[in-house]
């Protein structure tokens, strides 16, 4: 199998995600290969809520906020998003198990996801991303334990990222 033209990385804006961006980072500049985090929302309520009560305004606010968490992630990690490398930041509607086989529907493509430690709740709620991934995907799927995760360096500049990894 030849290296991936695309690595794409789960972010929900924790910080837990952003060590899993870190991971996908080194591995996106391992290959010479384009950067792409996605960012999956939901309406609050959920998808049934919404098309009871329509919002059109409400949802462009919460899709603005997936955008800013997507962008104070990488403020936060990177110190913004860096120019020498080909990133395609994605924010989508949708649960985030089925957003990220959304975008990462090539065969040569390595999809990078957290494993997740939520409560049995939210599990309930809205199911295991790691997991429906698994079962799912087209294309390669890394899955980070949460041991293994690398520490989210503040400020830490792109290059820092390469030599860490």
């Amino acid at each position: 199998m030849g290296e991936s033209t695309r690595v794409i990385v789960g972010v929900s804006g924790s910080r837990r995600s952003a060590a899993v961006l870190q991971r996908a980072a080194a591995e996106a500049a391992r290959r010479g290969a384009e950067l792409v985090p996605v960012i999956a929302w939901t309406p609050v309520g959920g998808e049934p809520a919404y098309r009871t009560q329509p919002c059109p305004s409400l949802a462009a606010a919460w899709e603005k906020a997936a955008r800013g968490r997507l962008d104070q992630v990488f403020a936060e990690v990177f110190g913004g998003y860096p120019a020498d490398r080909l990133i395609t930041p994605v924010v989508i509607r949708g649960e985030a198990g089925p957003a990220l086989l959304q975008v990462a529907d090539r065969p040569d493509d390595l999809l990078v996801i957290g494993s997740g430690r939520r409560g049995r709740l939210q599990r309930l709620l809205h199911g295991e991303v790691a997991r429906h991934c698994l079962a799912r995907a087209r294309c390669a799927v890394t899955v980070v334990p949460a041991e293994a995760r690398l520490p989210v360096a503040r400020r830490g500049g792109w290059l820092d990222l390469v030599k860490a990894a």
